[in-house]
């Protein structure tokens, strides 16, 4: 009856866990996105696959090959299997452990020793099959393994976010490249007006109708815009290797489909609600894992300053002969149960609980602050894609009323009515312009890709190839 009452009791301890159980910090997260246009809702853009949000067949075709190849991918993924196996050997530390052992062994024994007609020199062969197994009274191996899995968890979101990174630095090369091409179609259109207003110019000075400074001035223009040439190539060019980089591939050049216009910006798109910020996120809820990891290791740090309850048996067989080990009367069998107290370490324990509850502290903070900069960089994302879309507009309304000065600038002067001034003032203003107008372009394409991934979007993997 005893018997029964102490394992009753020994089964009751085992049942709860010392140190404190997971709860999600109250953060105090806020009713709506600062900057959001209009009351927040269920939909996001964050919810949205990225095959649905880039319907550019070409940017679609990169990510799926930077997905397949970026070597930060497979380096997250190693990472995820690797916390798979270590979650692996924690839940089988939770099971009995069984072990086979044999031996052989000769030795003497000394003379005092010895039985009446026992010979000094003698063998022995055992074989047997031990099963060991601690009692997890205090839990201290349950919180191990709610550890390691909050860990596997933690590299799962680990390489969900390096998903998110990239598909969003995909698709800022491939505008930073559209972007590139414009600049450059741009200057050598430039370049081809300006080598005709030099040849202009030449003319007239040929005639003595302007002076030499005139044609100075013009060919000073021209050189601008030629030194602007190879400067853009090799932005271009560093640009492409990002890209490749991006792709799991050396440095190469890429083919842009015929039209390198790059497409307008869509409406403003719904953040969605804050609250399902933390749960799409995926750094956020890798940052929370890292938080539960922390808590279940305060749990295993307090366990172990308790004692450890611990059975062994031991079953096999025992003979000085290898012929006769396995023989009935060399059967031989052992169990034991143990108990185990630290009395030296005890202080050690301590600063280790210490040092757990100052891990956890410090997961804690990681996690309100990853959740903070979220917070910010989705407000960011909000106004930079609103003022971005006034720039645009207020850009390209720019670059049209330059271009119908530089057209009357050049016919005047062609036809005597206006001097080089106003053609080179115009000229250079409208050049200005359409550079600056390509970069705003671009600039507001990428507040969406920002947007996109300050909500967490993009980490989705589809089944099969969309188109």
């Amino acid at each position: 009856m005893r018997g029964l009452l102490l394992l009753a009791g020994v089964l009751l301890l085992g049942a709860c866990a010392v140190g404190p159980n997971y709860t999600r910090p109250d953060l105090k997260i806020p009713d709506r996105f600062r900057f959001a246009p209009d009351a927040s809702s269920g939909t996001s853009l964050g919810d949205m696959q990225w095959w649905d949000l880039y319907q550019d067949a070409h940017l679609q075709e990169l990510i799926r090959a930077a997905l397949r190849e970026n070597l930060d991918v497979r380096v997250a993924a190693a990472r995820v299997e690797e916390a798979r196996a270590a979650l692996g050997s924690a839940h089988l530390a939770l099971l009995p452990q069984i072990s086979v052992q044999a031996g052989a062994q000769r030795g003497r024994t000394a003379q005092d020793l010895l039985r009446p007609g026992q010979l000094p020199l003698g063998n022995e062969f055992q074989a047997q099959g031990v099963l060991s197994y601690e009692l997890d009274i205090w839990g201290r191996l349950r919180r191990s393994s709610e550890a390691a899995r909050a860990d596997f968890l933690s590299s799962e979101y680990a390489k969900r976010a390096v998903l998110v990174g990239l598909i969003s630095d995909v698709a800022t090369a491939y505008f930073d490249l559209i972007s590139l091409h414009q600049e450059l179609d741009i200057t050598r259109r430039t370049v081809q007006t300006r080598q005709k207003l030099v040849e202009l110019t030449r003319a007239k000075h040929d005639r003595g109708v302007i002076s030499g400074l005139d044609v100075a001035a013009v060919e000073a223009q021209l050189a601008v815009a030629r030194v602007s040439i190879p400067q853009q190539e090799l932005a271009l060019a560093q640009a492409e290797h990002r890209l490749a980089i991006l792709l799991g591939r050396y440095p190469q050049g890429f083919e842009l489909p015929a039209s390198t216009e790059a497409p307008r910006a869509a409406p403003m798109p719904p953040a969605g609600l804050p609250s399902s910020l933390i749960e799409r996120r995926p750094d956020i809820m890798q940052s929370e894992q890292s938080l539960v990891a922390a808590n279940a290791r305060v749990g295993v740090a307090k366990a172990a300053l308790l004692p450890t309850l611990s059975l062994t048996g031991a079953f096999g067989r025992i003979s000085t002969e290898l012929s006769r080990l396995f023989t009935s009367p060399n059967e031989a069998w052992l169990a034991s149960a143990g108990l185990l107290q630290p009395l030296l370490d005890p202080q050690r324990s301590l600063y280790t609980q210490r040092a757990a509850q100052a891990r956890w502290s410090e997961a804690l903070a990681g996690y309100q602050q990853t959740v903070q900069r979220a917070f910010a960089e989705v407000a960011d994302a909000l106004i930079a894609r609103s003022k971005q879309v006034e720039i645009e507009v207020a850009q390209r309304d720019q670059v049209e009323a330059l271009r119908r000065a530089s057209t009357i600038a050049h016919a005047r002067y062609e036809a005597g009515t206006a001097s080089y001034v106003d053609v080179t003032n115009a000229d250079r203003d409208l050049f200005t312009a359409e550079l600056s107008l390509a970069t705003a372009s671009r600039d507001s394409l990428l507040t969406t890709v920002q947007l996109y991934r300050a909500l967490g979007g993009g980490w989705q993997e589809p089944a099969t190839p969309q188109s």
